[in-house]
């Protein structure tokens, strides 16, 4: 770590590159510096920026090579990153459903920080699990899903067994919760405004709207929330402002290539879910109570975690298929020993405790 800068210092100067490029609302990323304190979970889910500067360290200590083929990765990918939607057919989807810090990247950078974060899951006593059958089952899931060249999760036909670890929140609470959120006072981003009222039912439909902010990796970004009343019931429109992502920041990149958000929405072997759009430097969706993030707490601890974690492997091979280079990727997991994932996310999880260790003091 000595030809690396502090944590403190990294941390300093990505906030600063970031807040040249979009709006920080300093409440809520004072907000997210907080969570951050909490534990070693949300440390790493809030500090894509650090993971993505340290990663050459694998490269120095055997673990990774400059060499290993490059996909349109998902970056910041963890156990909680994945999700459910509503498709065009009305069908429930499951998948990763958050891409804000997508770039080409090393394939191995979404596995193995899916590994790592499956295993301070398991410390926190959210997975019961073993490290190595964890790692074993996420490698087995992506590995399979290149060799038959992926495939969507539609739940309710053949995933059933998903479908009851996914527990959609319940529309009253969800829709309190909603309503809550404090009204935004003055005007928003016109880009987003229009991104919102696109993405509505019904044109000029009135609408109120709120602050909110969620997730950790982007929290302190600017966000917004449209409620409305529509046909009977609610509907709820969000657009949460893009920055390029972190691994330019890491590669002290200059020249600030776009987000990719929408690049892997079309490219990805996927149910699409026809309410999210990235346009202008803003992703609009859908808020509902079936269209969500998966609370890890929240999964029954009886259920066959092992089954659930082959499938987030599947899905990350879902992402990297659509960068159509499933045989270099192959070839290059052959040369790997077999516990190469669970080495790799044990030594940077040594990094990332070391980081968290230093921002809690």
């Amino acid at each position: 770590m000595s030809d690396f800068p502090s944590f403190l210092s990294a941390t300093a100067d990505y906030e600063k590159w970031l807040a040249g490029r979009v709006g920080i609302v300093s409440v809520d990323l004072a907000e997210k510096h907080a969570f951050m304190k909490s534990a070693e979970f949300p440390f790493l889910r809030a500090t894509f920026y650090r993971w993505a500067q340290l990663w050459p360290l694998l490269h120095d200590h055997g673990f990774d090579s400059p060499d290993t083929p490059e996909v349109l990765a998902v970056g910041d990918l963890h156990v909680e990153n994945f999700g459910s939607w509503r498709d065009a057919e009305g069908r429930l989807a499951w998948g990763i459903n958050d891409f804000d810090e997508a770039c080409p990247m090393p394939y191995t950078i979404d596995l193995v920080r899916l590994a790592a974060s499956t295993i301070l899951a398991a410390d926190a006593g959210d997975m019961r699990i073993g490290y190595q059958e964890a790692c074993d089952a996420i490698r087995n899931g992506y590995r399979e899903s290149l060799e038959a060249g992926g495939g969507p999760f539609v739940l309710g036909e053949r995933h059933n067994w998903l479908l009851e670890l996914v527990r959609p929140a319940r529309p009253a609470n969800f829709w309190e919760k909603i309503q809550a959120l404090p009204s935004v006072e003055g005007k928003i981003p016109r880009v987003a405004a229009k991104g919102i009222e696109r993405l509505l039912p019904a044109s000029r439909l009135p609408y109120r709207l709120v602050h909110r902010a969620a997730g950790l990796g982007s929290r302190g970004r600017r966000r917004y929330a449209a409620i409305a009343e529509y046909a009977g019931g609610h509907v709820c429109r969000e657009a949460k402002e893009l920055a390029p992502s972190a691994w330019w920041w890491a590669r002290q990149d200059s020249h600030d290539p776009d987000n990719h958000y929408q690049l892997v929405l079309d490219t990805a072997v996927r149910d699409p879910d026809p309410f999210v759009r990235a346009k202008n430097g803003w992703v609009v969706r859908r808020l509902a109570p079936d269209c969500m993030k998966i609370v890890l707490a929240d999964v029954p601890k009886e259920k066959e975690k092992s089954k659930l974690l082959h499938a987030m492997g599947w899905e990350t091979a879902n992402i990297h298929l659509g960068s159509k280079r499933p045989r270099a990727i192959l070839r290059d997991l052959d040369r790997r020993p077999r516990h190469w994932l669970f080495e790799s996310a044990r030594f940077m999880l040594e990094k990332t405790r070391a980081d968290w260790m230093e921002w809690k003091g």
